[in-house]
């Protein structure tokens, strides 16, 4: 574990340099233009690690909470987000908020850590009434070719033997939402070298539909039509009527209990 954390700052000290600042910008912009952001929304960022993403979207005014496995990197987060972010330790299979309780949720070069991806998205989705992000590494980039995607995304990469494709994860997303409409690009498309200064040539590579970036980004809304259990529970519980956040805990308890599934649903979003 100490290795890891250890990886994990190094890996944060590459992106003060040059090229890290350039490859990191890069793919913020794309996430950015993906999840379209606005103030006061409510954002979870599952797998946070040590807090950059989130720092991403504090700055965008978002309202914003993470959850990731290891204490230390919460840690790291804490101090880099100066308390201003609700951290939680715990797995993206089993997510300790209700339904429909955050405006955007995204998953970020974690999924390819998830012992089990296809729960972790529908989890994703339980938990959004916005839009979701999802954000992988491309083994089969040109720098994922030079074996290079644990210098520019994640130390742990290393450890990881899943990678995803196009094809792979809109069949995970729509197996949970049939006929979503999903929107996707990918940055990062030339060799690792070139970019001390062939800048130039990335900026003029097309972003969007394109599956050859190291950095590969799909994004999907979430809508809901039906009332949550939260929603029939309210005046007993004594909530104030114009109270519009979800009570945690409550659906995922009752769905255990064996209630029907019909009393929330998610519905798709048009093709």
């Amino acid at each position: 574990m100490m290795g890891t954390q250890v990886e994990e700052a190094v890996y944060d000290d590459w992106r003060v340099t040059p090229a890290g600042r350039y490859l990191d910008g890069r793919i913020k912009s794309l996430i950015l233009d993906l999840t379209a952001p606005r103030a006061g929304e409510r954002l979870l960022d599952i797998g946070c690690g040590s807090g950059e993403h989130l720092g991403l979207f504090r700055r965008k005014g978002c309202d914003v909470t993470g959850i990731d496995p290891s204490s230390f990197l919460l840690d790291q987060a804490c101090k880099r987000l100066h308390s201003r972010a609700d951290l939680r330790i715990g797995q993206a299979e089993d997510l300790p908020f209700s339904d429909n309780e955050f405006d955007i949720v995204t998953l970020i070069t974690s999924l390819e850590f998830a012992s089990n991806p296809a729960l972790a998205v529908a989890e994703a989705i339980r938990v959004c009434r916005g839009r979701v992000f999802i954000g992988v590494m491309n083994r089969w980039s040109l720098i994922g070719s030079q074996g290079r995607l644990p210098s520019l995304f994640n130390p742990q990469t290393r450890e990881s033997n899943r990678f995803f494709h196009l094809a792979s994860l809109t069949t995970m997303i729509r197996k949970q939402l049939p006929g979503v409409r999903i929107q996707w690009g990918s940055v990062i498309f030339l060799p690792w070298s070139w970019y001390d200064f062939a800048t130039g040539l990335e900026e003029r590579i097309p972003v969007m539909n394109n599956p050859f970036g190291a950095f590969f980004g799909l994004a999907f809304s979430v809508t809901f039509s039906f009332r949550t259990i939260q929603e029939v529970i309210r005046e007993p519980l004594a909530l104030s009527p114009d109270g519009r956040r979800p009570v945690p805990g409550v659906v995922r308890g009752f769905e255990k209990d064996g209630l029907p599934a019909a009393v929330s649903g998610k519905t798709k979003n048009g093709s």
